[in-house]
């Protein structure tokens, strides 16, 4: 079960709503993609923080066998 990257920045997008998000289907399947995220609310944060937060947002659609995205490479930091 494949999954758009539009929903995955709307996902993201609904936690860090003046992020600068970036989605990009890695392989094609839609199934692996990497995303860039920059947001502010992530200065005073370390790299795992940040990303914890991200993937919190969306919502358990990478949880295990069931979920709709296989992986995910994930880039956080705060603006410079």
């Amino acid at each position: 079960m494949a999954i758009e990257a539009q929903e995955i920045e709307d996902l993201i997008r609904a936690g860090f709503p003046q992020a600068k998000i970036t989605v990009t289907d890695l392989a094609g399947d839609g199934n692996h993609y990497a995303a860039e995220v920059i947001d502010a609310s992530f200065k005073g944060m370390n790299r795992v923080q940040q990303q914890r937060a991200v993937y919190a947002t969306l919502k358990g659609k990478m949880d295990g066998a069931n979920g709709q995205l296989h992986a995910l490479a994930l880039t956080t930091k705060a603006p410079d």
